[in-house]
């Protein structure tokens, strides 16, 4: 279960840093650090057929990936070979120190500035047919200094997943189901027995971090240019949550013998988790006896607010075929592609023009496209998956923290990305 927790992990900025360390002695057109930009002509070499990098979370994943490319490779005449990296971050980092990397990829939102940042990309997006039909918090994710990098490929939300049997046990109804924090609080103490949490979540800032933009808060504002993470609202969010756990209506999975919310409340060692949209492949592989059901997560004193997670499809300012590439690109983020993509795999699509037949097709799913609304994205400043890492490391042990110093320390590693 670790592992399927991880795959999403990775989209989030919250993997390893080191891709940005190789990436630094990335392609020959980035030693100058000025970023590559398609205000020119795109390459266009007919006689190169395209790579294409995926890290992908299973067998429908890949099939689904590789029946979409070859359907556009047959219909254009162009040749297009899909790999599945192992490592993507590692992999995909050696191909640009190498100097042959792929020419198409997927790119996670914290990898972005720094490939940008050396010119190992070809900031694409404003060429895009589709360019204005994505959600805008998914545009601004991969905009680095004032650039369009990337087409988002898809996205998801967190959400609060409620176990039904466990809901109704208690006496609770859909009247009951939490708007508020007040309400939230009160709903978990109900849940809690001697068996069970009444709610259960990873802890780390990609599930904590809900908590901070309900209160008004993030660690830094929507463009990444200025750091707000020890914002009286950020900490409101913080102590919101510490309080919770203190009060024992809310426990880390980690502490309750589980290695991420979604297999806590599989194994309804919780009544409640928060986890984004691919907790339903777990439920369906794992834990197909577990009955539940998704809401939007309840409103702080600012407001609603939830945290997105998203990668693009990267471009390689070294390919030969960049015209080509673009139009692969089109095609895959095209309305039938990310349908399609979604039935077979699960993933939200990242274009609005999608979501009345994606909510159509997904009833039971709906509370996770409607946070896109209001969802805050990671912060995609070169550096920031390092700061990132440091505050989950300082989170494990926030029941007993303090939360000011927390994000005053990280307040201070993101100032330090910025000068």
């Amino acid at each position: 279960m670790q592992r399927r927790n991880s795959r999403w992990l990775i989209g989030t900025g919250l993997a390893v840093a080191g891709a940005l360390t190789l990436s630094a002695c990335g392609s020959g057109s980035g030693f100058g650090g000025d970023s590559a930009d398609s205000g020119g002509e795109l390459t266009s070499d007919s006689a190169q057929g395209l790579n294409v990098l995926i890290g992908s979370s299973g067998d429908a994943e890949t099939a689904s990936v590789n029946a979409a490319v070859a359907a556009w490779s047959e219909k254009t005449g162009t040749d297009a070979k899909v790999s599945v990296a192992s490592d993507l971050n590692q992999q995909l980092a050696q191909g640009f120190a190498a100097q042959k990397p792929a020419d198409v990829f997927y790119l996670s939102t914290d990898a972005l500035a720094g490939y940008a940042s050396n010119g190992s990309l070809l900031a694409y997006g404003d060429e895009l047919a589709n360019k204005d039909d994505f959600y805008p918090s998914l545009v601004n994710s991969f905009t680095y200094e004032g650039d369009f990098y990337c087409a988002p490929k898809d996205f998801s939300t967190l959400g609060l997943v409620i176990n039904t049997d466990l809901w109704a046990q208690a006496g609770l109804t859909d009247a009951d189901i939490p708007t508020t924090w007040d309400e939230l609080a009160a709903v978990s103490k109900t849940l809690t027995t001697d068996g069970q949490v009444g709610l259960a979540l990873g802890g780390e800032y990609a599930r904590l971090g809900a908590f901070m933009a309900q209160a008004g808060g993030s660690l830094m504002n929507e463009d990444s240019t200025e750091a707000t993470a020890n914002s009286a609202e950020s900490v409101a969010g913080l102590e919101y949550a510490q309080t919770l756990l203190n009060d024992g209506v809310m426990s880390y999975a980690s502490e309750i013998g589980a290695g991420w919310g979604g297999e806590a409340f599989g194994k309804q060692l919780s009544a409640m988790t928060i986890e984004g949209n691919w907790i339903t492949g777990a439920m369906k592989s794992d834990f197909p006896e577990v009955n539940y059901t998704v809401a939007e997560l309840p409103a702080g004193p600012e407001g609603k607010g939830t945290l997105q997670f998203t990668n693009c499809w990267g471009i390689a300012a070294d390919s030969p075929n960049q015209a080509a590439a673009l139009e692969l690109v089109e095609q895959l983020t095209s309305k039938d592609a990310q349908l399609t993509f979604s039935e077979e795999f699960g993933p939200m699509p990242s274009i609005q023009s999608a979501a009345d037949e994606w909510k159509s097709a997904n009833p039971t799913l709906v509370a996770f496209l409607d946070g896109a609304d209001y969802a805050q994205g990671v912060p995609n400043v070169k550096g920031a998956a390092d700061v990132t890492s440091d505050l989950n490391a300082q989170l494990e042990s926030l029941k007993t923290g303090d939360a000011q110093a927390i994000l005053d320390s990280v307040q201070k590693n993101l100032e330090a990305l910025l000068k």
